[in-house]
């Protein structure tokens, strides 16, 4: 039993198209980010491009030492049923990395608000020099879901800017992973995939000083 790689692409783009679509807010930045993924299932792996828009709100300025605030609002979404030919059962294990920024440190991160997300809440909390958001799920395909608003919290060093990115450099050093599990043959098959942003833009950018 084989997939296609075109046909497994396609399935990759459906589940994590949802994932990354953000809701915008009056005072958000928007930005297109450029995805590379990567998916595998069966022996076989598919690559693509997946564009997708961000939010993300930052102060302009900040005084040294000052507090610093990021925030990413998700909007509702809908799971997607099928996608490549395939049904789509579910999506989980998904985790989404937000590095550390330069000239700044790490106070807190937390979460608020989502819904469809699975029995477990969502957890979030540093991991090395990122900030991790673990969703462990399952979504069910078809069904609606929200993603929680994740803000971080962040003291400025004494100069310079602070810029904050997604995570991932690439394949090996992904920013984003997440399981599909799709039917193939009447069979419950789990898609692992892999992405990150290629480029990597910054999201804000925070004047100290």
């Amino acid at each position: 039993m084989k997939l296609a790689p075109l046909r497994l692409a396609t399935v990759a783009a459906f589940t994590l198209a949802p994932l990354l679509a953000l809701g915008a807010t009056a005072s958000a930045a928007v930005q297109t980010i450029n995805y590379q993924v990567r998916a595998s299932a069966l022996g076989q792996t598919a690559e693509l491009v997946l564009n997708q828009d961000i939010d993300s709100t930052a102060p302009a300025s900040v005084a040294p030492g000052g507090a610093v605030k990021v925030t990413i609002d998700p909007a509702p979404n809908t799971v997607p049923s099928s996608g490549g030919g395939y049904q789509i059962r579910e999506i989980k294990t998904i985790a989404l990395k937000m590095p550390i920024p330069a000239n700044a440190t790490f106070v807190s991160a937390s979460v608020s608000g989502g819904s469809g997300l699975g029995s477990a809440a969502p957890a979030i909390g540093r991991e090395g020099n990122d900030v991790v958001l673990k969703v462990a799920g399952p979504l069910k395909g078809g069904a609606a879901f929200e993603l929680p608003t994740v803000t971080l919290n962040l003291t400025a060093g004494s100069s310079g800017k602070i810029e904050s990115r997604l995570g991932g450099t690439g394949y090996d050093a992904p920013g984003l992973t997440f399981t599909a599990v799709i039917i193939a043959l009447g069979f419950p098959v789990n898609a692992a995939s892999v992405a990150y942003p290629n480029p990597s833009p910054v999201l804000t950018s925070t004047t100290i000083g």
